[in-house]
């Protein structure tokens, strides 16, 4: 919605709006929120709304929340009497200066910078989830809702009413789900979105997991992004396409030998640099029991085909040429995981180098000639702490906050005796 805040405020008070939150992502892409009322908006729009951050960012003291008006969405769920809306929010010092905590701002200072020089992008995500039964008390168990497999229908597939639910509301909040389906394991669901400007994409990432959250609970259910949730099963991954353009000309062909030099090199960025972003897009110790199961990549590799490799280009008519990477998962903060991605790219791009592509090809290249993905959390963690391109890339509040944070996290999972158990209770309810 492109309206003045002045626009805004005559909608909240014409649509019986009682609740208005100011939402934000923490440094591990967790949704965070601050719920005002109507009488506060114009202020929010004009100064700012002051809370306490120091819980949540290290070294932080008070910040300010400015509602971005482009992002205003009525929550679907919520009563049509006393409505709740929700805006995205930059994050702001209280002098009014940006927050270098605040990845959010980073990315659309990045793509700004991007349109200078002439590319426009688009991205898009295909998430991954588990449906799994409440117990007498209401809690979360791991009983899986059905047993239904890859693209099932009812009866076997028993998620698809909750997720047509799921689908509505996101559409009806304006954020362009595409298609969805039952996924290889009982009760895995898949929503794919249309492709968007990188920052809308990264919104709809974080509000997605809530939406999909607060439709389960409304159904009787717990919906869990643990990346592995089930040791026997699939893991859940977050899939992320991407086009480009240099002037209005596609940077991507499906057709590798017609792909332009900036796409070659575009994408050699990505493979060069993955190792050490890893840690930023599979930040939980679980995540990297994912990798090398089923369709999961294991390597740094990329290919046509829609198998297992990390960077796929897909073969579809009728739509933008692009590319998908195939390693994150949904514990991931999307506006960090999409600049460092964008970055990578771009790197690429500047070094106009592009030979790493045909040493990485997954149809001509030996399997022991490849590059794994780092195959735990302490080592994409060492691997993004000794990289000149992450610091290169991202802010060093940024960088400070998320190492002490895994950091932290690798020292609990050390001394966690039941190494199952920690991973359950650290990220089963609250992925």
């Amino acid at each position: 919605m492109n309206n003045s805040p002045k626009e805004l405020l005559k909608f909240i008070e014409e649509n019986d709006v009682k609740f208005i939150r100011l939402t934000f992502c923490d440094m591990f892409g967790n949704l965070k929120n601050l719920a005002i009322m109507p009488n506060e908006l114009s202020k929010a729009f004009e100064y700012g709304i002051p809370f306490d951050a120091s819980s949540i960012y290290e070294n932080c003291s008070d910040l300010l929340l400015v509602p971005d008006i482009s992002t205003l969405s009525v929550l679907p769920w919520r009563p049509k009497s006393g409505r709740v809306v929700r805006f995205f929010c930059s994050l702001k010092n209280t002098d009014g200066s940006d927050y270098v905590g605040d990845m959010r701002t980073e990315l659309i200072n990045y793509i700004n910078k991007l349109r200078l020089e002439g590319y426009s992008c688009e991205m898009g995500t295909k998430c991954e989830f588990y449906l799994f039964e409440l117990d007498g008390h209401g809690e979360p168990t791991k009983l899986p809702h059905d047993n239904g497999g890859y693209m099932d229908v009812a009866p076997l597939d028993r998620c698809e009413n909750p997720r047509r639910e799921i689908c509505l509301s996101l559409e009806e909040m304006g954020m362009n789900p595409r298609s969805s389906c039952h996924k290889h394991g009982p009760a895995q669901n898949e929503i794919e979105f249309r492709e968007s400007e990188p920052v809308a994409a990264a919104d709809n990432m974080v509000h997605y997991k809530t939406v999909v959250k607060s439709i389960a609970a409304q159904n009787g259910l717990f919906a869990s992004f643990m990346p592995k949730p089930l040791a026997d099963e699939h893991g859940s991954a977050l899939s992320i396409s991407l086009s480009m353009k240099k002037s209005g000309e596609n940077l991507f062909n499906p057709d590798f030998s017609e792909m332009p030099h900036k796409g070659k090199c575009f994408i050699s960025g990505i493979l060069k640099h993955i190792r050490e972003i890893t840690a930023f897009l599979n930040s939980t110790t679980n995540s990297y029991r994912r990798f090398g199961i089923g369709y999961a990549p294991k390597y740094v590799d990329w290919s046509c085909e829609n198998r297992s490799q990390l960077i796929r280009l897909p073969r579809s008519s009728g739509s933008v040429p692009g590319i998908e990477i195939r390693s994150a998962d949904a514990a991931c903060n999307p506006y960090i995981t999409f600049k460092l991605i964008l970055a990578a790219g771009m790197e690429g791009i500047y070094n106009g180098e592009c030979s790493l592509l045909d040493r990485t090809k997954k149809s001509t290249t030996a399997v022991n000639e490849l590059q794994t993905l780092p195959s735990s959390l302490k080592e994409a963690a060492e691997i993004a702490e000794s990289s000149e391109f992450v610091r290169r890339t991202l802010s060093s509040e940024t960088r400070r906050n998320i190492f002490n944070q895994l950091d932290a996290q690798l020292k609990s999972y050390d001394l966690a005796r039941n190494k199952d158990e920690f991973e359950d209770k650290t990220y089963f309810k609250y992925l």
